[in-house]
Order: structure tokens, then sequence, then C-alpha cells
């Protein structure tokens, strides 16, 4: 027993530097092969689609784990990494990715977040998603709260990055896809938004339907302000289209006399039905005010401001009512102007001559019917007559020389009439106004010529 100890004692420091030397070439040796192995796997699945890889590499066995999209790419992943040189096992920790039923997607808009919600199918997908997220949200935050799951229905991506185009058109919101159904709701950034949507939509892929809009608009507003002391008529809002901007700048330049326009109006859809008819109607209600604003929102006519004379504000809120398109509501909150001071006749025949300089009474082809139209002058020339109560007021009509001197005559006499008639409904005494016709025979212009013609058809006031 001595003789084996002394031999063990005389043996031992040599064996630690051989068992030292063993775990290097071990470690030296298994190392790299090691870190070669799972380089060369990971290499061999750079084209797969997979989610969560995972390798680990022991000696020469492999053990892979991930999440795959479909059955096909998981046991191609596997058979990718054991076809790598040297592999000697694969041991397969991969899985399918759950499938969710309906397949739920939606794109949020708040103040400050756009918001992605649901499912994606694939990671490619999912960062296209969120680049376009990127570009519509004009700087708001992108948030990300997407999952990976199988079962989007067919074209998914290009439905929704259709869909995410939208959400630059809201000012909040929520676009949801289920399956291949659509549901909007929220409100619109600017007038024509919704519309905007509504039509982008139909290049939704095949399949894809809108199941609920449930997207409003801003109101549609138009306002007009009448300023007496600066003589213009300030125009704001939206009209739907260049056709009724132009007619309604027509309008304006018929029914107001001598005012500036400060036209700021912007086309825009979503405007409500009859919107023309309704605002060329208030329009001939706010000629008949000295000062006074005009708004239309959606389908509501506000008018505010200053009769020209007693009794006009409430004929005029009764006549907007009465002409407004069926459906339309009116608010009319006027009182009078005040009564200005008495002028003699001298001042009294300046100012009617002053205001058809500015603008003639016109009346229906060939007939005695005043033209609504001309509804603002006259109460200006109205408002003139009040000024001087003491005076007499001829009204003298006049005609071009186209017809029958006679017939010319006749409709002259009808037209001043007409006009002293309008009077007299205004509050003008009977006694004080006279209605005198006068045909062709007094022309201030030309027959000749259209435009002289135009001259010769007038209704003048001679004040005594």
């Amino acid at each position: 027993m001595s003789e084996f100890s002394n031999w063990v004692r005389k043996w031992w420091p040599g064996l630690i530097p051989l068992v030292a030397l063993w775990v290097a070439a071990i470690w030296t040796g298994t190392v790299p092969i090691e870190q070669h192995l799972t380089a060369q796997a990971a290499a061999a699945l750079k084209e797969s689609v997979l989610d969560k890889t995972q390798i680990e590499v022991s000696g020469r066995d492999v053990w892979l784990s991930a999440d795959a999209f479909s059955e096909q790419g998981r046991r191609t992943a596997v058979d990718q990494v054991a076809s790598v040189p040297g592999v000697r096992l694969v041991t397969d920790q991969t899985q399918l990715i759950a499938e969710v039923t309906p397949f739920v997607w939606s794109v949020e808009r708040d103040v400050v977040h756009v918001t992605l919600r649901g499912n994606a199918p694939l990671p490619a997908i999912k960062a296209r998603l969120l680049d376009a997220a990127r570009n519509a949200a004009n700087g708001a935050e992108v948030v990300d709260q997407m999952a990976l799951a199988r079962g989007a229905p067919v074209r998914f991506d290009a439905a929704a990055l259709l869909l995410i185009d939208q959400i630059s058109k809201l000012k909040e919101g929520k676009i949801s896809l289920a399956n291949t159904k659509v549901t909007l709701e929220g409100s619109a950034r600017e007038l024509g938004g919704r519309e905007a949507i509504a039509a982008a939509l139909k290049n939704l892929p095949e399949g894809y339907t809108v199941e609920k809009n449930a997207l409003y608009a801003p109101p549609y507003l138009f306002q007009v302000n009448k300023d007496p002391v600066a003589t213009t008529l300030a125009l704001s809002g939206y009209v739907p289209d260049n056709n009724a901007h132009a007619a309604i700048v027509s309008a304006i330049e018929r029914k107001f006399v001598g005012v500036k326009i400060e036209d700021k109006l912007k086309a825009s859809a979503g405007a409500p039905q009859g919107f023309l008819a309704a605002t060329t109607t208030a329009l001939s209600a706010l000629s008949r005010l000295s000062t006074g604003t005009l708004t239309i929102q959606d389908r509501s006519v506000t008018l505010s401001g200053d009769a020209l004379y007693p009794g006009a504000n409430a004929r005029i809120g009764e006549e907007l009512a009465a002409k407004l398109p069926q459906g339309w509501k009116q608010k009319a909150e006027l009182t009078v102007k005040p009564v200005a001071t008495p002028v003699n006749a001298t001042i009294c025949q300046q100012l009617l001559t002053g205001l058809l300089a500015k603008g003639t009474i016109q009346f229906e082809t060939g007939k005695a019917v005043i033209d609504p139209d001309s509804a603002g002058l006259l109460d200006r020339l109205i408002e003139a007559v009040l000024r001087c109560p003491a005076s007499q007021i001829e009204v003298e009509g006049h005609t071009d020389s186209n017809g029958e001197k006679e017939a010319n005559l006749a409709l002259s006499m009808r037209r001043a009439q007409a006009v002293a008639d309008y009077f007299t409904k205004a509050g003008i005494p009977k006694e004080r106004i006279t209605a005198v016709g006068f045909g062709s025979e007094r022309p201030v212009a030309s027959n000749d010529t259209e435009e002289g013609k135009a001259q010769n058809r007038r209704i003048e006031f001679v004040v005594r």
C-alpha cells in the first residue's frame, strides 16, 4: 500500500496539466463548430417567413424554435436547418402562430396619436402598414398594437393600406376591418372629407364592402356680412362647386346696390339639398337690410340686422320663411334702423336720383311685375321717401322703342303704378304718390343699340 501511495504522489502533479490540456482541446474544437453551425442555420433560414426565431446548438445537434405562418413554412424551415452541412440532429420546437376568426384590424386617430390595432398576417405586411401610417399621420405619433395571426382574408394588405390612406382626412375616428367588412366612425377633418373617403373606398379590393359609414362632417357653413359704412359684402364659408359660386356672385350683383364684394368662399362637397335655392332666397332678404349678417349652417338660415323702415323687418322674415325650400329652417332676428334726419325736397330728389344711378328697378319682360331682385333697391328708395314726408312723389315709367307706341305707353303706366303700389304697401301715404307713364317718348339714350334700349327702360322719380 505504501508503494501505491508513493506512486500516486509521484504521478498526481502530472495529471493536472493533462486534464487541462484535454479540456482545452474539447473547448477549442467544439465551440467554433457550434458557432459555425449557428451561423449556417441562421443563413439557411434567411428567406424563411418566421417570427421569434431561436437557434441553439450543442455539439452538432440543433434546437430550433420559431413561430411559423403556415404548416408548409414550418416544415421547410426545419428541413433547411437539417440540410446544413455538419448538423447531426434537429430538435423541432417550431409552432404555428394562432389563427383568429374573424380576422380583425383597425386604424384609429385621436388628437395626437394614430394607433394600429388587431392582427397582421406577416411581419413584412405589419412593417408596411406601420410605414404607411407614419406617412399619413401628418406628424402624429404612430402606436403599434398589432399582433401577428393567421386567418387574414385575401388581399388584406391592399385593403388595409387603402384604409390607412384615409386617416389623414379624419379629425378623429376609427376605421375597422373584420374579415372583408369595413366600418367607419368619427368626424371628417374638413368639409367634403366624408365624401372623399366614400369615393376612395370604391377602390377596395374585390369582395370587400363598407358595412357601416358613421362618419360625420363639420357643419356646412356659408356666411355673408353686410357693412353699410364700408359698403362691402364679405362672403366666407363654402359653396358646392364653381358653378354654384358663380351663380351666387351673379345673384349678389343683381340684388345689391353699390357694394364691393370680398369673396373668400371655397368650393367643397357636402352641401345640403336645396343649398343654392336657399342661399339665393336668403340673399334677397339680406339685400333689404341696412346692415346685417346671413349665416347658413346645414339646412338652417339665420338672418340678423336692421330693416330700412318700420314694418319691413316683419315682412322680410315672413317672406324668407315662405320661400325657403322644404325642410329648411329660418330664424330672423331683425330690428329697424333708426329714422334718419328729415330732408327737404331738393335733398330728397338727390337721394332718389343717386340710388337710381347705382341700380335700376327691373321688371319681368313685357310685364309690370317687379323683379324680386329689385327688392333691396326699392327698400332703399322707400327709406329716402320717408325722409321727406312733406313732399309729393311722382313715379315716372319709361320704355324703349320696341313695339307699338300705345302699348309702350300703357306698359310704362302699369310699371309706374306697380312701384307706387309697392311704396303704399310699405307705409307711404297713397295721396303722396302719383304714377305716370311716358312710354318711349323721353329716351335718355339711343334706341339703336341694346345698351341704349336698356337705359331707356327705367323708372324715375320727381320730388315736388
